[in-house]
């Protein structure tokens, strides 16, 4: 659907947009995830023909964004960070407005916009002037603009910012709603976003794509596990039971009071169960009881934590 192709942009000497490439597919919520000033909405606004790259190309549906604008973003609705609303229309008339700009036809306008009420809950406020609006609500009728037109892919730069916890869950799941009728992608600097609604997260760190896979793989491939064990034995017998353990982990061991011993291994989350069953077993044999044992995996954050640290370091 669209191909983003090493992907430049420059401001004077500032490069925010390092020779990105990546492939949106149809039928999925993808979220640009990084902090504030990685380029995120520099990508963004590139792919919606609102800027023009340094170098690289965006192909849409076939249509390159610069060279076919036209084309390329009928396949496109947008809501860039800040609403682009005009405050003395009511809802209505700002829909109907955007509707005529997109050129929708006048027999399926009123369709076409019913249907973006509806999915984005504005049936209340429809007839307000949007100046008198919450920021909660300009944001869906932010969200619904970009819907008319009925285009396959949804970009929202930020949708949640400025709002307010209620207004956050309830974004979210218009999101999850759209996603099941259209292409959404969209950006953030909030990990725990990113993680409730999309299915794919490219992360992005000093205007380069420093990973881009689902949630679950990401922390899969990138993040390990720490295992900690409480033992009821002082920390010399603990010594010589994992001693009798083959190819275990380098431990670290701090005596919780007496005759308690708290032992902790950082490993491959993919061997933490199989060092949990190593240490239970060894243990038993040795007549020791084991008082606690917990496998702390490693989120999503800290995944993030560890790509963007690494990009730093390298730039």
């Amino acid at each position: 659907m669209i191909e983003v192709r090493d992907l430049v942009k420059r401001y004077g000497d500032n490069l925010a947009v390092d020779h990105i490439s990546f492939t949106i597919e149809n039928g999925k919520v993808y979220g640009f995830l990084g902090p504030n000033g990685a380029g995120k909405s520099t990508t963004m606004n590139m792919m919606t023909g609102y800027l023009g790259p340094t170098e690289g190309s965006v192909i849409i549906d076939g249509h390159d964004i610069l060279d076919e604008p036209e084309e390329a973003k009928k396949v496109i609705g947008y809501l860039p960070e800040h609403p682009p609303l005009y405050l003395d229309m009511t809802a209505e008339e700002y829909l109907k407005f955007v509707a005529e700009a997109k050129g929708v036809k006048r027999n399926d306008m009123k369709k076409q916009i019913e249907y973006a009420v509806e999915v984005t809950k504005l049936n209340e406020m429809y007839k307000r002037q949007t100046k008198f609006l919450s920021k909660g609500y300009r944001q869906r009728v932010g969200i619904a603009q970009s819907i008319l037109g009925n285009p396959q892919v949804i970009i929202l730069d930020e949708p949640t910012v400025g709002l307010d916890p209620k207004q956050i869950v309830e974004i979210r799941e218009l999101i999850q709603r759209l996603g099941q009728q259209h292409t959404v992608i969209l950006s953030s600097h909030i990990l725990s976003e990113v993680q409730a609604v999309c299915t794919t997260i490219l992360i992005l760190s000093h205007g380069r794509l420093a990973a881009c896979d689902t949630p679950e793989n990401l922390t899969r491939l990138f993040a390990s596990a720490v295992v900690e064990v409480l033992a009821e034995a002082g920390e010399t017998e603990v010594r010589a039971l994992l001693d009798s353990i083959p190819d275990l982990p380098p431990a670290e061991l701090s005596e919780e009071g007496e005759n308690r011993c708290c032992i902790r291994f950082s490993t491959e989350e993919e061997r933490a169960d199989e060092l949990c069953r190593s240490l239970f077993q060894a243990f038993s044999r040795g007549g020791t009881t084991l008082l606690r044992m917990n496998v702390e995996r490693a989120s999503l954050e800290d995944v993030f934590l560890e790509l963007t640290e690494r990009e730093v370091e390298e730039a």
